[in-house]
């Protein structure tokens, strides 16, 4: 077998029967080894080390974003009390 990135030669019939062994022989690797409180500890871990890796908000653009969303929020408002308000109009018109 060459290992020439990109090669498309199949590995030779000696190759497959060792790799078909010692996925047999194998276990799941960290996974494997662990009972459930153990991998719920390593989920928490995983999660705790995402979270170092956030870029979290400065105070100010804190308030920015939350000024932002509430002033859009209160537009939304406006925009859908006064559609109700003239699709009452019509049909009160229209069925009376």
């Amino acid at each position: 077998m060459t290992d020439a990135v990109g090669s498309i030669d199949k590995p030779d019939a000696d190759d497959d029967e060792t790799s078909e062994s010692n996925k047999k022989t194998r276990k799941g690797g960290k996974r494997g080894k662990k009972g459930p409180l153990g991998r719920l500890a390593l989920f928490y871990r995983q999660i705790v080390a995402e979270l170092r890796k956030v870029v979290w908000p400065t105070r100010n653009q804190l308030t920015t974003y939350t000024t932002v969303v509430i002033v859009f929020v209160v537009v939304m408002i406006g925009l859908v009390t006064v559609m109700d308000y003239g699709f009452q109009r019509v049909v009160k018109y229209v069925f009376g």
